[in-house]
């Protein structure tokens, strides 16, 4: 009997391939697979050239947990002990973090023969936005099509959105019944609203008032904002993560995408057809616009474009609008400060105030104070990613504390990531980071400017292929991203965030319910905790005094 025959007809095969021992071997193996993973890392000798990889117990899951309950407490913890640039695991996959203004302009503004944000994020964007268009598509037409938006963005259109926003404001003010308080008349009831939701709602009909144009406005109430909704609910960090899952949002998410890439291109045929243009909305702008090769936009990229805009625009604006809020009533004399501010610039013989307009918003110092630490303090993106396509050398002085003579090399098929909000909030560039305090932007010669110079003027003018800006990749502030993918709306951003908040100081006293919330960082924005109540009564009328 041969070796082979002796083994498998022994007494050892037989308990080994008994349903009990089988039994025992299933529920041993996540055990046997942790104890590996921690002995591959605690013994087996690592690349010098690789940064340093933070220890975590389980497999393939890596520091999910920790990166995903608290980012910018992880980052922190991990820059303590491993230095500016380190590893960690992500469900699979191998993130390299680089911190710091030297870290931002290593990642954000990385050639794009090393980094690419279309492989980082394509998977989570295009089922959302559509094909042809942000990441799915070269780094040269997304530069053109964020020429395409910019023209849209203009003075002109702004000094009108101003009145459009004025009007949503108010007339949510005077329907919605979470403002029934403001409604009766009775100035001595206080009434409350819970800010998050509301202040979504609003942006999304300011947004669709001005930039995506009045079909889109009167659809609103149609089942656009159903359509809109379950388009949302595909755009999560489950998605990111696991891209084809399936569930129904995953349908859902499809479905309605569809359907809204469906309706803008059937905005697009009656206006071709009644050889009608809209001045001033988004979709006008882009009907005119071609590449530089000559080819006009095709129907389906303007729509996923305006998609793009409403998705995009749609969270960060509400996040930031909201925290912009809970801060302001959170400190009374920072909104009796804005109420006076107003009746500075705006204040009439009769008491009233004139209507905002687009210049004056810009000439209004503590409410520009005000939206900066609101994005310094709560940045809406807390990571930025993206997917290394060549290896990366990591300069030695950005291996500090850790190792000031060590190279590092990020190899290919890695994820790196930045992150401005731990900049944000650095003590070596702030005072008091933790602290909000507007007046910081008051200080000409103090920090808070000198980080907004090297923002907007920082090194070299570029033209990415949508004219020139700043790189703005070294600035310790970076509330829009920085470099080629610096977000081209920031400044319809400080619009809308501005007219919003003072429309609201005009018409309402408030102050907050339970004091301003922690992050909630399970989604991609970063959004408060909870229901964010705010107390509100109306303001007297200075009329009828």
């Amino acid at each position: 009997m041969s070796n082979f025959t002796a083994f498998t007809n022994s007494e050892t095969w037989t308990a080994i391939a008994s349903p009990k021992s089988a039994i025992l071997l299933l529920i041993n193996l996540p055990l046997i697979a942790v104890v590996l993973n921690v002995l591959s890392q605690l013994l087996i000798s690592k690349n010098p050239n690789d940064p340093p990889l933070v220890f975590h117990w389980l497999p393939y899951v890596g520091s999910a947990v920790q990166y995903g309950t608290d980012p910018i407490n992880f980052f922190v913890r991990c820059q303590k002990k491993y230095g500016n640039v380190f590893t960690f695991v992500l469900f699979g996959r191998r993130v390299t973090v680089a911190l710091g203004p030297k870290g931002n302009n290593l990642i954000l503004g990385g050639k794009l023969s090393e980094v690419s944000a279309e492989e980082a994020y394509t998977h989570l964007t295009t089922p959302v936005f559509g094909a042809g268009v942000v990441y799915d598509c070269p780094n040269n037409m997304l530069m053109e099509q964020k020429k395409f938006v910019k023209v849209g963005l203009s003075i002109e259109n702004f000094r009108q959105y101003v009145g459009m926003i004025v009007n949503e404001v108010e007339d949510f003010l005077d329907t919605d019944p979470a403002f029934f308080q403001y409604q009766t008349g009775d100035i001595n009831e206080w009434g409350k609203f819970p800010a998050y939701k509301k202040l979504a709602e609003l942006i999304i009909l300011t947004a669709s008032r001005t930039l995506q144009g009045h079909e889109v406005r009167e659809s609103l109430h149609k089942g656009f904002a159903d359509r809109y909704h379950d388009l949302d609910g595909g755009f999560t960090p489950l998605n990111f993560l696991f891209p084809n899952l399936p569930l129904a949002s995953y349908r859902k998410r499809d479905v309605s995408h569809k359907a809204m890439s469906d309706f803008y291109i059937s905005i697009i045929e009656k206006r071709r057809q009644e050889n009608r243009i809209e001045e001033g909305d988004m979709l006008s702008a882009l009907s005119q616009q071609t590449y530089k090769d000559g080819r006009p936009l095709t129907d389906r990229e303007m729509a996923h474009i305006m998609i793009a805009l409403l998705m995009a625009g749609q969270h960060t604006s509400s996040t930031s609008t909201t925290w912009c809020l809970l801060h302001v009533v959170a400190n009374p004399e920072i909104a009796d400060a804005l109420y006076k501010e107003q009746v500075e610039h705006f204040g009439q013989d009769d008491g009233s105030l004139a209507s905002l307009t687009y210049e004056e918003l810009k000439t209004l110092p503590l409410l520009d104070a005000v939206i900066r630490e609101t994005l310094r303090t709560h940045p809406p993106i807390h990571s930025i990613m993206r997917k290394v396509i060549s290896d990366i050398v990591v300069p030695p002085t950005l291996s500090a504390p850790r190792d000031e003579n060590r190279t590092y090399i990020i190899p290919k098929g890695h994820f790196v990531l930045a992150s401005p909000a731990v900049s944000h909030m650095d003590a070596a560039y702030w005072k008091d980071p933790e602290e909000f305090d507007p007046y910081r932007w008051f200080d000409q010669s103090g920090a808070a400017a000198a980080a907004l110079d090297s923002y907007d003027n920082g090194g070299d003018k570029i033209d990415y292929g949508f004219g020139q800006v700043s790189k703005g990749t070294e600035s310790p502030y970076q509330p829009f991203g920085a470099g080629r993918h610096r977000c081209i709306g920031e400044q319809f951003a400080y619009l809308q965030i501005g007219t919003v908040i003072s429309t609201l100081i005009r018409r309402l006293e408030m102050r907050i319910e339970k004091g301003v919330p922690e992050h909630n960082y399970q989604t991609l924005i970063t959004q408060p905790q909870g229901e964010c109540g705010v107390l509100y009564r109306r303001r007297p009328d200075p009329k009828k005094n």
